[in-house]
Order: C-alpha cells, then structure tokens, then sequence
C-alpha cells in the first residue's frame, strides 16, 4: 500500500494554501471555509513555505496582544514533514505517529500533490479492515 493509493481514495487532491503575510484572521476564515485544521503555507499556491495548523494557532498566540492581526508567517511551521506518492502507507503512519503531526503534505518534485491527515489515513485503514474482514467473511462461508 502506497502513499498515492490513500491519496487517489481521498477523493480530492486539492490542496489549500494561505500567503505566508495572511493574517490569523483571515487564517481562521479559510479553516472554517475549507473545513480544515491546516494549511499549506505558499507564495504561489504549488510550492511550499510552511503549514499552519489549529496547534500553531493555540500554542503560538497565547501571549500575543492582538493575536488576529499577526501574520500567518509568525506562526507557521517551517520545517515540514513531507512525503511522496511512493512512500508506504506504513512509513506515512510511522511519520504521523513518531512526530505527532496531523497532517503530511504530498510532495513531487518540490510541488504540493496534496495533503493527507491523520483523519485520511485512518479511514484509509478502515476501509482495508473492513475489505479483509469480508474476504475473510467470505472464505470461511466457503463463498
């Protein structure tokens, strides 16, 4: 199992991004639009600078007076975890679990494939259980 069969299941390759000089409110308006916990942080909308997630906004604002008004840039998370269609599944869930990150970008040749989160993968995981439970239903009825 590979990282693109989880993609290409997700139905959607569609990846949201924000500009780096967004604000946090503007940040707040694309989560609840897209209905996302993260974003991809890009210039160009195919490259990426950064992801910016729900944990960015409650661990890095605490203290920050006029929290809506900071930029996007002074919150994100500049070291990303990313991986490629070709990776395996396994390794994508070793990933999320070890670093504990919610969400992977998917990268080919430094541009955005897409982007899974821990909600991806575990429905992913699911629907295979369910798939090997029937076959299994179904040998042991001898059908």
């Amino acid at each position: 199992m590979r990282v693109s069969d989880v993609l290409s299941s997700k139905g959607s390759a569609t990846v949201h991004t924000i500009a780096p000089e967004a604000t946090v409110s503007d940040l707040l308006e694309a989560f609840a639009t897209h209905d996302v916990g993260a974003l991809v942080v890009s210039e160009d909308g195919s490259t990426m600078v950064g992801i910016v997630s729900e944990r960015d906004v409650v661990r890095k604002l605490r203290h920050v007076p006029d929290a809506r008004s900071a930029t996007v840039a002074s919150i994100m998370t500049t070291e990303v975890l990313v991986c490629s269609p070709e990776d395996s599944f396994g390794s994508l869930m070793a990933t999320m679990t070890d670093h504990r990150v919610r969400h992977v970008p998917v990268v080919v040749d430094d541009r955005l494939a897409g982007v899974l989160s821990i909600g991806d993968a575990v429905k992913h995981r699911m629907e295979q259980l369910e798939f090997e439970r029937d076959q299994l239903s179904s040998y042991v009825a001898g059908g």
